[in-house]
């Protein structure tokens, strides 16, 4: 009998916690989900609903902020038995609804083609007057890492000291990176220090064993890339040669520039002599020879229109003139002095047929100037 009342206030005694308690959020399982960009993930949020929650059914999941000055976001709703999936723009056509009906006490959501930007804080937030419940989620959204660059930094050279790289441009951290050997013996160079933070392979005095292929291998939780370096450890180049030959080029060049001016002076120089003798032939060339014939021709025809006019009687002042034409004999040179005639008085004028008889010979004399040319 005992026993029986036991049972009976047990009983009641849940149905009262239950008529008190209302609407429950009856999903206990992890509240951190974690998934790589353009994956799916499920925020899960059940509940049950108590006899006494007789109101309408609202469900809203809000994306909280993380700075109090901004204001939380409303991702999804449920109201007046009416999903309305499409209330968050940068969620627009991601975001639904697990159950075709939520009313069956299932109001978790599948988020789909995931981004960096959809991490955050979930808050699920059912009510059913006059019960209340909400659950939160936290979401992180990583990014795989992207095709890591792998590159040498230092001189390859033998006995010195460079390292080797690799860096990728998106990746959620934390991220690392793991440098092996891909050739021969697989196995990193003694002298070599990884820095998996940093992505460096630093090697200290380099010897030609180093060669190889060398693997990065980038990595974080959600995804690895990797990349591939093939390093060459060469001889040390001999500077002194560089040295000499360079200097011996800078003076082949020099010596060259230094023919091509001497040669554009000589030029110069040349064509300026040039130019001052023409100048000076062009000073002491005579008058135009059309002018001088010209000249010529007027004082000859002149001259023959004189001798045409001339009558014995005027003859005597050519004949006073010098013979210049008249070849002088052998006779004539060996004659002496006092055998020469003497030439007439000045003031003396003597007839045609004299001077005829005297062997004068009429000749024309163009007028000339000063300097000797003919007028």
């Amino acid at each position: 009998m005992e026993l029986i009342l036991v049972r009976m206030c047990a009983l009641l005694l849940i149905v009262f916690t239950g008529l008190v308690r209302g609407l429950d959020i009856s999903t206990s399982g992890e509240t951190f989900v974690e998934k790589a960009s353009g994956q799916s993930a499920m925020l899960e949020c059940r509940f049950n609903v108590a006899p006494g929650d007789s109101g309408p059914l609202d469900i809203e999941w809000t994306l909280l902020a993380s700075d109090n000055q901004k204001e939380d976001k409303v991702v999804i709703l449920y109201a007046g038995d009416r999903s309305y999936e499409d209330y968050y723009p940068p969620m627009k056509g991601r975001v639904h609804f697990n159950a075709a009906d939520p009313k069956t006490g299932d109001a978790s959501i599948n988020l789909t083609g995931l981004k960096s930007t959809d991490s955050g804080t979930y808050l699920c937030k059912v009510k059913k007057a006059p019960g209340i419940g909400s659950r939160k989620m936290q979401l992180s959204v990583m990014v795989r890492p992207s095709k890591p660059r792998c590159y040498t930094e230092g001189s390859t050279e033998e006995g010195k000291d460079f390292s080797l790289r690799c860096t990728s441009s998106e990746g959620t951290n934390p991220m690392k990176y793991i440098w092996d050997r891909t050739t021969e013996t697989k196995i990193l160079p003694a002298s070599a220090m990884m820095d998996s933070d940093q992505g460096i392979l630093r090697v200290k005095n380099a010897s030609t064993s180093v060669t190889g292929t060398y693997r990065c291998t980038a990595k974080n939780r959600v995804g690895t890339e990797e990349c591939f370096l093939q390093v060459k450890v060469t001889a040390p180049v001999n500077t002194a040669n560089i040295i000499a030959g360079t200097i011996t080029a800078i003076l082949l060049i020099l010596i060259i520039l230094a023919i091509i001016l001497f040669c554009c002076y000589r030029s110069h120089q040349r064509k300026k002599y040039e130019k001052e003798i023409c100048n000076e032939i062009r000073e002491d060339v005579p008058p135009p020879k059309s002018r001088v014939s010209t000249a010529r021709s007027f004082t000859v025809g002149s001259q023959r229109s004189s001798l045409g006019s001339m009558s014995p009687s005027n003859l005597h002042e050519y004949a006073l003139k010098p013979q210049y034409d008249k070849i002088p004999t052998a006779d004539e040179y060996e004659r002496p002095s006092s055998h020469n005639p003497l030439p007439p008085p000045s003031g003396a004028r003597m007839a045609g047929p004299n001077l005829s008889r005297m062997g004068a010979i009429p000749v024309m004399v163009p007028a000339q100037n000063r300097d000797g040319s003919i007028v």
